[in-house]
Formats: structure tokens, C-alpha cells, sequence
């Protein structure tokens, strides 16, 4: 495993991180809690220290998992959770995946982010987390300066927001960087849906190349496009209802087995398809660390390897960049952006 540093703490995370939500809101599968923990064990054993949780996963499951999983591991590991959803009032109300009620207020952040910390059972959050934030999350003052004041109290050590629940938000995300200069930023970005993850990047701050990147680094969500870039489905593949891959439209299933047939020249015997994607994300030093969806040990040691198999080449980022320049020889497809897309929308 290889480590990188949050500009100005003393954060550093593993260039894999585990995320929680696989193993505690049962959208990808349903674990006892000895199986979650067993799974986060070998996390750590594979040197993956970066547990990202949210206090909705599970109405709270999630960061009871990690004190649970680490009762005396807390110098090991590094915690990141997300607050904002008032699932203290609202979250018998959940279907699905369907989003509960959001409370950004002074008061109600700073109570939850209480309650993390006591369900976490420890004195300080390494990367606290906005979840979800909409444009006037962005742009309340007084939300981020709670954040700074708790980083002084020493509740948190960095802080910064997630973009979600689907991809889009692009400008939630570019004025998010641009003005309020988080140390973290999460969002969904992999190497079949570049956009508008590479713009929000792009537009907030350095070039993925700069020698002197800016303050802000990213946590990548569904860097496999929801497992796509696995190479493991066909055309006939199928998820149960309650799978968060059902949601996805039937076009993306089809024409991305066809772009992963492209894809073969990244694998090898040193490296698979699902390693090499999380290799082109790694390329770009503005990333802090990758969070795959892992269910099993064996995704678990696969993407726990990853940055120690062969990283791309220059002439292969150069390819991946052509195909997907010119969408894989398919036909333009018409994606489902969510959040303000334009500067229209944004209000500008």
C-alpha cells in the first residue's frame, strides 16, 4: 500500500480506502455485523487505513462498525464520515436510496458531529465530511466557519464535502473548491464517466500535473462505475431490486460491456482491469485516495494491490484518453446529470 498527504495536516490516508456503505446499509448486499468486521480486519491487515463511513449509513451502523472493528487501533486508522442528514428524525422514513431530510445548521453540525464522535468512540474525526451539500451549502459562511472552528476545538482535523447522491453537481463542486478551499472533496469519477468530475477538478484549482498542486485533494467514489470496470458482467447480467446497480439504465449495462471490450489492453498478468482503473485515477496526484465498492475479500485483495501493480504508461493514459474522446466508436449517449451543470443553474 502507498500513502498520500492532506496539504497542511498531519492526515495521510492509503491511496485505497474501504467504504462503509457496502457493508452497512445493505444497498450492495446484506452482512451480519461479524461479517463487516472480519472484512475490515483484512482491510487493515492489507494496509488499507482510510474508513470512510456517514452518520445516515445505517442510521448510524456505520461509524459503530469502525469503534467496533478498532477498539484499540485508533493511531492506525484514519476516520471519515459525513454529516447532514437529519436521520435522527427522519430516518424510519428511508426507502431505498431515497434521500431523508437535510439540516446544514450551525447547531444541528455541531450536535452531529457529537454524536459521531460518541458512536465512533473517539476524540477527534480525521476528515469530517458536508454530506451531500447543495449550492447553499457553498455558500454559507457560517457553515465553514464551524468547520474551522472545529478543526481549532480539535474535533476534526480536516474537513471538507461529499457531492452526491448521483453523479453531477458540478459547479456544487467547482465553487465548493474555488471558495471555500476544503482539504477534501468527494465525488464520483472514473475512467468511463470522466465528466464532470475531471471538470470540477480542472476548474477548482491546479492541473492534475502542477508541482504545486492546490490545498484541495479528492476522494474518489465509484471509481468501477458501480463495478462496470471489473470486466465481470455481460449483457445478461441482472441485479436484485434492491441492488444499488439497478438503478443504473439498461444503455449503461450494454454499451459499457462493449467499451470494456476496448479496455483489454490495460490487463496482464501483473494487473487486472479493476486495478488499472483505479491505476489511471491514482496517476493524477490531485487524488488522495480511491474508495471502490468492496463486498468480498477477494475485490478486497484485488484493489488492496492496486497501487502496487504496474502503474499505466504514458502511451497507455494517451489511448484511454482517445477512446474516451471519442466515446468508445458508440453512439452519444444521453446521461442523467444531477445539480447545476450549468452556470445558468447555479445562479451566476
Amino acid at each position: 500500500m502507498k500513502f498520500r498527504t492532506l496539504p497542511g495536516t498531519k492526515v495521510q490516508v492509503s491511496e485505497i480506502g474501504l467504504g462503509l456503505w457496502t457493508v452497512s446499509t445493505g444497498w450492495w448486499g446484506t452482512y451480519t455485523e461479524g461479517e463487516a468486521i472480519s472484512l475490515m480486519h483484512k482491510a487493515l491487515d492489507l494496509g488499507i487505513t482510510l474508513y470512510d463511513a456517514a452518520d445516515t449509513y445505517g442510521n448510524g451502523y456505520s461509524e459503530e462498525l469502525i469503534a467496533r472493528a478498532f477498539p484499540n487501533q485508533r493511531d492506525q486508522i484514519v476516520i471519515a464520515t459525513k454529516v447532514g442528514y437529519n436521520f435522527y428524525d427522519h430516518g424510519n422514513e428511508r426507502r431505498g436510496q431515497r434521500e431523508i431530510p437535510q439540516d446544514f445548521s450551525v447547531p444541528f453540525i455541531r450536535t452531529a458531529v457529537e454524536k459521531a464522535l460518541k458512536r465512533l468512540n473517539t476524540d477527534h474525526i480525521d476528515i469530517l465530511q458536508l454530506h451531500n451539500i447543495r449550492m447553499e451549502q457553498v455558500e454559507d459562511d457560517a457553515l465553514w466557519t464551524l468547520m474551522e472552528q472545529l478543526v481549532k476545538e480539535g474535533k476534526i482535523l480536516a474537513h471538507g464535502a461529499a457531492l452526491g447522491p448521483a453523479i453531477g453537481w458540478l459547479y456544487e463542486g467547482v465553487d465548493c473548491v474555488q471558495r471555500r478551499q476544503p482539504q477534501i472533496l468527494q465525488h464520483i469519477y472514473n475512467l468511463l464517466e470522466p465528466h464532470p468530475g475531471r471538470q470540477i477538478m480542472d476548474e477548482g484549482g491546479a492541473t492534475q500535473d502542477a508541482v504545486e498542486p492546490a490545498r484541495t485533494r479528492y476522494l474518489i467514489r465509484v471509481p468501477h462505475s458501480s463495478g462496470m470496470l471489473e470486466g465481470k458482467y455481460t449483457k445478461d447480467t441482472v441485479f436484485p431490486p434492491n441492488d444499488h446497480r439497478s438503478h443504473r439504465p439498461r444503455s449503461w449495462l450494454l454499451n459499457g460491456v462493449k467499451k470494456i471490450e476496448a479496455l483489454q489492453f490495460l490487463t496482464g498478468p501483473d494487473r487486472t482491469l479493476g486495478q488499472a482503473a483505479l491505476q489511471w485515477l491514482l496517476a493524477d496526484a490531485r487524488i488522495a485516495s480511491c474508495l471502490p465498492n468492496i463486498y468480498d475479500e477477494e475485490q478486497l485483495k484485488e484493489f488492496a494491490a492496486a497501487p502496487d501493480s504496474p502503474a499505466l504508461t504514458g502511451e497507455e493514459l494517451q489511448r484511454i484518453e482517445e477512446l474516451s474522446r471519442g466515446n468508445f466508436g458508440l453512439e452519444g449517449e444521453t446521461p442523467n446529470y444531477k445539480g447545476t451543470m450549468t452556470r445558468e443553474a447555479a445562479g451566476v
